[in-house]
This record gives structure tokens, sequence and C-alpha cells, in this order.
């Protein structure tokens, strides 16, 4: 049976506002035309009582092109009604046009609602909001969960005792605790201000997708030289390990494919400008780019820079679990020492997660007095061992 539209709809507004809220929210028109339905419905069981709120099944579809909106109930074709909001009797089916139906069928009955064009606009701003928010809260959660690891720019838009909040576009992102700079002074989270952060996951937060940013993570800096030096994103240069105490300093080991190539002069720079460019962007955050060594000892002495290494002895194991362990011996001439070990031993600290390795420096002075003692030490057991002969 051909379906009635009901004739006061305002056909070119409902379409015209199914564009414009696509448009605004950045979702597709479709997900708007099934929002406004399900508002339609939703919105005629709120604000027409008695028995119709008793409707098993109320459905309201609208013309994708005229913007015509039909709603409708299904009623099950009986001998006798009973229930009056979801029976009809084949009498009356037959009335509305419905002539071959039989006992047991569902027919589908147009609904006259005064003032359906008020209704509309009703559902449209109010009933659909929620319907809305989820397509886009979807669309947000779908989008960024597939941006994890990446890194994206935002403005500050407020901060409170633990958080700041970042507008990044389409939603507003968070920065907790754990991903702020808080141990430098160069690094604020005013008002308005953009920075680069790095996409760290998707969470829920009062019912709505909040996307997790962090600035202290190490592969922002993996990012940002990648975004900085073209040498990289050809893949000529690669970045082989990234040790960072975020705000204060970080270490970077990079290696050239291509011996044409300096990989430590590419991200430095012409006159420091490529590092200088990151450090800005990191609150003058400190950043020592050193060569990658495929050899361990000739990595570790890059890895201790500025210092100056004088001998690497390596040993690499396998622990009672299984488990394999480096460790170095690194012997450093007495006026390096200090240097070598780093302010609260944050160069050899940094150095160790660079390379791997567990790393032991020793003052030169130290080493010879060591092997001075070694040396006594056998010449006392083979004096011994004469004596007894």
């Amino acid at each position: 049976m051909p379906r009635k539209k009901n004739e006061e709809e305002p056909k070119d507004t409902i379409v015209s506002l199914v564009k414009l809220l696509a448009e605004e929210r950045d979702i597709d028109e479709e997900e708007v035309f099934q929002a406004i339905e399900s508002g339609l419905v939703a919105a005629y069981r709120r604000e027409f009582g008695g028995n119709k709120q008793d409707i098993k099944s109320v459905n309201a579809e609208i013309d994708r092109e005229t913007g015509e909106i039909y709603v409708y109930k299904l009623a099950e074709v009986v001998d006798d009604v009973v229930d009056e909001a979801n029976e009809i009797s084949i009498e009356d089916a037959n009335e509305l046009g419905y002539e071959d139906v039989e006992v047991g069928d569902e027919i589908e009955i147009g609904i006259d609602v005064e003032d359906l064009g008020r209704l509309a606009a009703s559902a449209a701003k109010n009933a659909i909001n929620q319907k809305l928010r989820d397509a886009e809260s979807s669309k947000i959660e779908s989008e960024f969960s597939g941006k994890i690891g990446e890194i994206t720019s935002g403005t500050i838009v407020r901060k409170d005792a633990r958080n700041v909040y970042v507008n990044i576009g389409r939603a507003e992102a968070v920065v907790k605790h754990d991903g702020q700079i808080r141990n430098n002074r160069n690094e604020r989270y005013d008002q308005d201000r953009i920075m680069k952060f790095l996409v760290m996951g998707v969470e829920e937060a009062n019912g709505r997708p909040s996307v997790v940013l962090s600035r202290t993570d190490a592969r922002l800096v993996t990012k940002l030289f990648e975004l900085e030096v073209p040498e990289i994103k050809a893949g000529d240069v690669i970045i082989r390990s990234v040790a960072r105490e975020a705000g204060s300093r970080t270490k970077i080991a990079v290696y050239s494919k291509d011996p044409d190539i300096d990989a430590k002069g590419s991200c430095v720079g012409q006159r420091g400008q490529r590092v200088q460019q990151i450090m800005n962007e990191l609150a003058e955050e400190k950043i020592d780019i050193v060569d990658w060594k495929e050899d361990p000892a000739l990595f570790i002495s890059e890895a201790l820079q500025p210092a100056k290494v004088s001998r690497v002895d390596t040993e690499i194991s396998t622990n009672e679990n299984g488990e394999v362990e480096r460790y170095a011996k690194v012997i450093v001439p007495d006026q390096q020492f200090s240097l070598a070990i780093g302010k609260s031993g944050q160069n050899v600290r940094l150095a160790a997660r660079l390379t791997g390795f567990k790393i032991d420096i020793k003052k030169e002075s130290d080493e010879s007095v060591e092997a001075t003692k070694t040396l006594i030490d056998d010449f006392t057991v083979v004096d011994d061992e004469n004596g007894e002969g």
C-alpha cells in the first residue's frame, strides 16, 4: 500500500538541517538522518501521552531526497482487538487499503501527528543530540585509535591541579600529570599556547572519548626529528634508540644507510638549526646526538659523550632465568670521570638506557691501582709456590 506522507513537514528545512549538522559535526549525512528519525520516535513517545506510550513499535522515516517524513507504527492483524495500541482488526486493515491481509500479519499504520514540523525541529535540536554525540564520539575514537604513537598539534584550553586540557580540532584531549614536563621552567601550559604532543591512546571520560596526550614520552623526540630532518623521513638516516629524561636531557643514537650521508650532521643541521628547533619545542631540553655503532664497545663510548673514554670492556651472559645480561666496564681519564657520570648520574644513566648495557665507570688511576694489586697478588702466589718447592 502506498505510504501517505505527512503534508505539513518542512521538507527543505529537514534536508538543509541534515547537511548543516553533518558539516558542523564532520559526520556522515546518513548518520544524521538516522539520528533525526530516532529523535522523532523519542519525541513522539514523549509528547503524545495516553495509550500511545504503550505502542511497542513506532518508526519514522525521512525521504533522503525530498525531506518528507513518514511516522508509523506496526500493528498485528487480529480477529478481536484487545490491545488497541498494537492490534488492528481485519476490517479496519481493509479500510486502510490492506485488502489481502490475514490474522497474524503486521501492517504499517501511518500516524497523523499535529504540528509535525515543530516536532521534527524539536527532535533535531534535543532528542537527537545524544545520537549525534555518539556518532561523533565513535568517529573520534576510530580516528585517534589509529594515531597512537603519532604526533599532533593542539591548543591549550585550560588546566587544573592535575591535568592540562588541549583542543586538537574535533576533540578535546587531556595531558595527564605523568605526561607533563614539570621540572622545566620553560615548559608552560598557558591558555591558547600551541604545542606538539604524542598521542598515547583514547579512553572514556564522562561518557565521551578523551584523547590522551603526552609531552614526556621518548617517542615524541623521535617524531619531532622525523618532522625536522628530511633524511630521516626519506629513510636514509635511521634512529636506532632514544633515552630521555623529559624536560632535562635526551640522548638519541642515529645511523646512516648511505655512507655519503652524515647521520649526526643531518640531525644537527646547518649551524645547529634543526636540533635547535626541536629543543625549542621541548622547552630547551638538552639533546645529545650520537652515532650508533654495531660494536657495543664503540657504541658505549659514543653514548657517554661528551666524556672521553679510554677503554670499554663488555660482557654478555645469560642468567639463571634465561635473561640476557649486558655489562660494560668503562675506563675514563680521571679528569673525565665527573663528566662521564654526569650531574646526579644522568649521563651514565641515559647512556645505559641508550645502549642496553649496565655501565660501570672507573677512573684510570683506580684501574691502575687494581691492576697493580692483581700483579702483586699473582707474584705472591708464584713466590709461595717456589718457596714450597
